[in-house]
């Protein structure tokens, strides 16, 4: 399934939910690029604090949703993160994504030339690139930065905190866990200037029953339970009520 920030968010919020909560085994795709591009300009669910847009001439009064935090807290077992400049790692992220049993969240970030332009230029430009891209990987530290001054992340209490590589032990970086859902709704929220920007899988909860799964359970046991074929028995169980 295909959508965007707007669509994804807003106008079907509802549904996205519910199809996240279920763990339907689908995969969705929602690009991300702070704007209603299809609708000329208005700003959206995503778009930043203060944004001026033809809908917002004042600047937006609305905080943003961060889709990955949405999708966890909706129950979504794979959520991931990746960027539309970078080929090779959106398409690595899309190959796990499609792999997965259950309900799997991808969003995408990505250009509007149009209504929006550069609205990620913080993982467009080279030099801020390299300063707040975090690529994760499951069961290694969280570091990001330029080689010669590599920074990561520690956690005090549940707050992470920025600090420089080369000053603190490798064992009290946090190690990314990608089946600890808590942890993933930090990554989900982190964003810069104070904070690295993580790409990559957040969660991957494999194993979880989907809603596929539990329906035919269902069938099965209804069958066995009340007799095949039989649609009088089976419309006359449980709760009935004789009126007259």
């Amino acid at each position: 399934m295909v959508t965007g920030d707007g669509d994804g968010l807003s106008i079907g919020g509802n549904h996205l939910l519910h199809v996240l909560r279920r763990n339907v085994d689908v995969t969705i795709l929602l690009f991300n690029n702070r704007i209603y591009g299809l609708t000329k300009g208005q700003y959206s669910p995503t778009s930043e604090l203060g944004k001026v847009t033809k809908s917002t001439p004042m600047g937006s009064a609305d905080r943003p949703v961060s889709p990955c935090a949405f999708a966890l807290a909706a129950g979504a077992t794979f959520v991931a993160r990746t960027v539309d400049r970078n080929i090779a790692h959106m398409e690595e992220t899309l190959k796990r994504a499609a792999h997965h049993k259950g309900a799997a969240f991808v969003e995408i970030l990505q250009n509007c030339n149009v209504y929006n332009d550069l609205a990620w230029n913080v993982l467009y430009d080279k030099e801020s690139k390299i300063l707040h891209e975090c690529r994760l990987e499951d069961g290694k530290p969280i570091t990001f930065g330029p080689t010669d001054d590599r920074r990561g992340l520690v956690l005090e209490g549940l707050k992470p905190k920025v600090v420089k590589v080369s000053e603190v032990p490798e064992s009290a970086l946090w190690k990314h866990d990608a089946t600890d859902r808590a942890a993933a709704m930090v990554l989900g929220q982190l964003w810069a200037p104070e904070y690295p920007i993580p790409l990559g899988t957040l969660l991957n909860q494999e194993g979880e029953t989907t809603y596929e799964e539990i329906v035919v359970q269902q069938e099965q046991k209804a069958i066995s339970d009340r007799g095949q074929g039989d649609v009088a028995k089976l419309l006359m169980a449980g709760e009935t009520w004789k009126i007259g």
